[in-house]
């Protein structure tokens, strides 16, 4: 009897974190993302649907703490001032809970937004669905998505590129390689990299 209970016990303890943790693989390349609707700093409501003439649009997670965050700001801001006419504009997403990471209030992101001239929507993932959804795990996280047939399909998932501290010794630029390849009509060479940055500050449970 105490061997059951404590084996009971053990899987309780495994679901409670896991769920804790992150809940749900999300999406991989080639699958379709469901549109969304958040508030972004400027207190307007934002959704891809928005961006109907877009050719696709770049979805990243990030936030105001994060140091790896804080290292690509000039990079995101650089990347979607050259792709927005392009036809790539940038989305970025705010998941942490506030309440486990005080510096990524609301409050806190118009702020930075505005001490960094973000020129891009800079939105707040309350609930944290939508990361979930994607499937985003670190802050920064990068999801390239395409449109096709009237939706906007995954293209790319990972880092911006493969040197945190510094863009001019980014021997690979994942993302602009993807967009690049895309907009030439041809596929992503590399469609998957590893994100790096901080681990996404989830609900407590």
């Amino acid at each position: 009897m105490k061997k059951t209970y404590l084996t009971i016990m053990a899987m309780l303890l495994i679901a409670v974190f896991t769920n804790a943790t992150f809940e749900g693989n999300g999406y991989s390349v080639g699958d379709y993302a469901i549109d969304f609707k958040l508030k972004g700093v400027d207190g307007k409501m934002v959704s891809m649907s928005d961006y109907s003439k877009a050719n696709g649009i770049v979805v990243i997670f990030t936030c105001n703490t994060c140091p790896y965050s804080k290292l690509y700001e000039d990079r995101i801001i650089a990347i979607n001032d050259k792709y927005t006419p392009q036809g790539f504009p940038v989305i970025a997403i705010n998941p942490n809970d506030p309440k486990v990471q005080p510096g990524d209030t609301y409050q806190l992101m118009q702020q930075r937004a505005k001490d960094k001239g973000f020129t891009f929507p800079y939105l707040v993932d309350e609930t944290q669905e939508v990361a979930k959804a994607y499937g985003a795990t670190r802050t920064p996280h990068v999801y390239l998505l395409k449109k096709e047939n009237n939706k906007f399909k995954v293209a790319y998932i990972g880092a911006i590129d493969n040197n945190h501290k510094s863009a001019e010794d980014a021997s690979e630029k994942y993302l602009e390689n993807a967009i690049n390849a895309l907009k030439a009509g041809k596929k992503v060479s590399t469609d998957f990299t590893k994100a790096v940055g901080c681990t996404i500050k989830w609900k407590e449970a």
